[in-house]
C-alpha cells in the first residue's frame, strides 16, 4: 500500500503521484460507499448517547452538493456541564480509570486503533462525505496518521515518567508526572479524524479525562469514533464528545470552572477568546494551535521540477484548508518567471472534482462561507482591486492573475485552483490567511532581503527553503528561520510523523502536539521528597 509518507515525497496529485496511486495503490484502497449511513448523531457523555437538552439540533452538509446529510444534536451549556460532571466523576481516585495500570491505558489506545483500522474504509468515506476532502486522501493519508497517532501514544502510556534527584542532604527526591484532570479539547473541521487523535493519543496515554467539541461543519467521524471509544472498553466518562457551536459549546468549556486545561485548534482570532475565557475562569492551562502565513522560499539553483510541484502541495494540499499551508512562496529574481509559468500550468491542470473519483485532486471547501466572497478569495480580490461579480458567476480577471479565481461548478462549494503573481509584502493577500485554494508569488532578490521579509509576519508556524547548494548560506536559513517558526523542513512541506512535535511561535499559538513534547501539556510534575532516617553508629 502507497504509504502517506511516499504520497507527501511524491506531491500529492503530481503526475508521479498519479502514477503511484494508478499502479500501487488503487488495487490496496477499497471502493468507498459514495452514501455512507450515518450511525450516531447525538451527544456522547458517559458511553451513552443522548439528546441535546434543549432538543435542538442543527444539519451537516455535504459540501460537494450542498445538500443535508442529516441533523445532528447541537450541544450546549448544559450539555458541557453534563459532560464535565461525568469526565469528573471519571478521574476521582478510585475509579476504574484512576486505578488503571498505565499498561493497560495503552492497551485501551492500541484497541481503538484496532477498531478504526477495522472501519478504516467506511470512515473514510464518511469523512470525505462529510469534509469534501478526496477519498483516496481520507483513506491513505488522514486515516493512516490517525492509525500511527493512536499507536504510538499508546506505547507511551507506561514509559512517560518522572526522575530521582540527587539533593543535598538525607533526602529520596523524585519526580511524579500526574494528569492534569478534565482536559476540554475543540478541534477544527479541516482534519477531523486527525485532529480528534492529536487531541486525544497524549491526553489519554497520561490518565487524563475528555469533553471535546467537535466542529459543527464536520461532527460525523469524530461521533463514530466515540462509539468505538466504548466498544474498545474505555470506562464511561473518560471521553465525552459534544458537537455544538463555538459561541455556546465552545465558550462553555473555556470558561468552565470544572475543566482543568483546554487544548484549542483553530482560527488566531477565536485563540485569542480561548486564552481569555480560560484565564478569567479558573486560570486553566491552555493550549493553542492557530493560523500561519507560512513562507516558502525558491532560491534560484532549486531543482524546479521538484519545486513547483512541493509549492503546488504545500499550498493546494487538502482545498488549501492547511493552517501550516506554505501561502507566501517567495521566488528569487532569476527563476521568478519560469516558476509563475510552472505553477500555473500545474495550478491549470489540477482536477477538481466528486471526492469519491479516485483521479480527483482537490474536492469542495468545506462550507460556502470558505467557498463564498467571505472566504478564501475576497481578500485577495480586495488586495489586487479586483471586483467579484453576485452569485456563483465567475470573478472577474485581473492582470496578476495568471488563472483561477473563480467557482468550479455549478453546485457544491469548488473553487477553482487560484494563482496570483507579482504580489507585495504589503497586500492583505500577503498577510492574512486565506485558508483556500489561493496560491501567492512573491519575487526577491537575496537571502538577506527574503529572510528578513519572511519574518516580518504576525504568525510563525512553518517556513520551507528550497534549494541544491549546501554551505554557509544554508546555515543562515538555519539560523535565522528558526527563530521565525517552529515546523522547519528544508527541500520538503508538509512532512509530518506522530514522533516529530508541532506548534506555532508568536500568533501561531503556544504548546506543542505530537512527540514526547506533546505529552507535557496534558502532565503535571510532582516532586516528592522523603526524608532518609539514618542508622545510629
Amino acid at each position: 500500500m502507497l504509504r502517506a509518507a511516499a504520497l507527501a515525497a511524491a506531491g500529492l496529485g503530481s503526475r508521479l503521484g498519479r502514477r503511484l496511486l494508478s499502479a500501487a495503490a488503487t488495487p490496496a484502497v477499497p471502493a468507498p460507499n459514495q452514501q455512507p449511513e450515518v450511525s450516531y448523531n447525538q451527544i456522547f457523555i458517559n458511553n451513552e448517547w443522548h439528546d441535546a437538552v434543549s432538543k435542538k439540533t442543527f444539519p451537516t452538509i455535504n459540501p460537494s452538493t450542498g445538500e443535508v446529510i442529516c441533523q445532528v444534536a447541537e450541544g450546549d451549556k448544559e450539555d458541557v456541564d453534563r459532560a464535565v460532571k461525568a469526565a469528573r466523576a471519571a478521574f476521582q481516585l478510585g475509579s476504574p480509570w484512576r486505578r488503571m495500570d498505565a499498561s493497560d491505558r495503552g492497551r485501551l489506545l492500541n484497541r481503538l486503533a484496532d477498531l478504526i483500522e477495522r472501519d478504516r474504509t467506511y470512515l473514510a468515506a464518511l469523512e470525505t462525505l462529510d469534509n469534501g476532502k478526496p477519498y483516496v486522501i481520507s483513506y491513505l493519508v488522514d486515516l493512516d496518521m490517525v492509525l500511527k497517532c493512536f499507536r504510538y501514544y499508546a506505547g507511551w502510556a507506561d514509559k512517560y515518567h518522572g526522575k530521582t534527584i540527587p539533593i543535598d542532604g538525607d533526602f529520596f527526591s523524585y519526580t511524579r508526572h500526574e494528569p492534569v484532570g478534565v482536559c476540554g479539547q475543540i478541534i477544527p473541521w479541516n482534519f477531523p479524524l486527525l485532529m480528534q487523535a492529536w487531541k486525544l493519543g497524549p491526553a489519554l496515554a497520561t490518565g487524563n479525562v475528555v469533553v471535546m467539541k467537535v466542529a459543527e461543519q464536520t461532527p460525523l467521524t469524530a461521533l463514530y469514533v466515540a462509539n468505538l471509544i466504548k466498544e474498545a472498553g474505555f470506562p464511561p466518562g473518560v471521553v465525552n464528545i459534544i458537537p455544538g457551536f463555538g459561541p455556546t459549546a465552545g465558550a462553555a468549556i473555556t470558561s468552565h470552572e470544572d475543566v482543568d486545561k483546554v487544548a484549542f485548534t483553530g482560527s488566531t482570532e477565536v485563540g485569542r477568546l480561548v486564552q481569555v475565557a480560560a484565564g478569567s475562569s479558573n486560570l486553566k492551562r491552555v493550549t493553542l494551535e492557530l493560523g500561519g502565513k507560512s513562507p516558502n522560499i525558491i532560491m534560484s539553483d532549486a531543482d524546479m521540477n521538484w519545486a513547483v510541484e512541493q509549492a503546488h502541495f504545500a499550498l493546494f494540499f487538502n482545498q488549501g484548508q492547511c493552517c501550516c499551508a506554505g501561502s507566501r512562496t517567495f521566488v528569487q529574481e532569476d527563476v521568478y518567471a519560469e516558476f509563475v509559468e510552472r505553477s500555473v500550468a500545474r495550478a491549470k491542470s489540477r482536477v477538481v472534482g466528486n471526492p469519491f473519483d479516485s483521479q480527483t485532486e482537490q474536492g469542495p471547501q468545506v462550507s460556502p462561507a470558505a467557498a463564498d466572497g467571505s472566504g478564501c478569495l475576497e481578500p485577495a480580490w480586495r488586495s489586487r482591486g479586483g471586483l467579484r461579480l453576485r452569485g456563483r458567476q465567475a470573478w472577474l480577471q485581473v492582470s496578476a492573475l495568471p488563472c483561477g479565481g473563480g467557482a468550479a461548478a455549478d453546485r457544491g462549494y469548488f473553487i477553482q485552483p487560484t494563482v496570483f503573481g507579482d504580489v507585495q509584502d504589503s497586500m492583505t493577500i500577503a498577510r492574512e490567511e486565506i485558508f483556500g485554494p489561493v496560491m501567492q508569488i512573491l519575487k526577491f532578490k537575496t537571502i538577506e532581503e527574503v529572510i528578513g521579509r519572511a519574518n516580518n509576519s504576525k504568525y510563525g508556524l512553518a517556513a520551507a527553503p528550497f534549494r541544491r547548494s549546501e554551505g554557509y548560506d544554508t546555515h543562515i536559513f538555519y539560523k535565522l528561520l528558526l527563530n521565525l517558526v517552529s515546523y522547519y523542513r528544508v527541500n520538503c512541506y508538509d512532512v509530518f510523523g506522530a514522533q516529530s512535535p508541532f506548534g506555532g511561535y508568536k500568533m501561531s499559538g503556544s504548546g506543542r502536539e505530537l512527540g514526547e513534547y506533546g505529552l507535557q501539556a496534558y502532565t503535571e510534575v510532582k516532586t516528592v521528597t522523603v526524608k532518609v532516617p539514618q542508622k545510629n553508629s
